[in-house]
């Protein structure tokens, strides 16, 4: 993936649902549905979109055995 930026930090909202992202060398932060085009266009590098049948689609960190780096876990610090 060339140009995919890699999320290093992520903020949830008050039902602890993934809002936002922080892109590697932003000083803000991107919101998840912006964030989810990206992925789409292959431009994030740990994580991926996922489009359920019913409800919003969402980021998903790629699975990688560590749980640290998940987004919700990014989002608890």
């Amino acid at each position: 993936m060339t140009n995919a930026r890699k999320i290093v930090d992520a903020r949830s909202d008050k039902d602890g649902n993934i809002s936002h992202v922080l892109l590697e060398g932003n000083q803000n932060f991107t919101p998840v549905d912006k964030a989810v085009g990206m992925a789409d266009q292959g431009k994030v590098e740990n994580a991926h979109a996922v489009h359920p049948k019913v409800g919003d689609p969402y980021l998903r960190s790629n699975p990688d055995g560590d749980t640290k780096n998940n987004l919700d876990e990014m989002a608890k610090s």
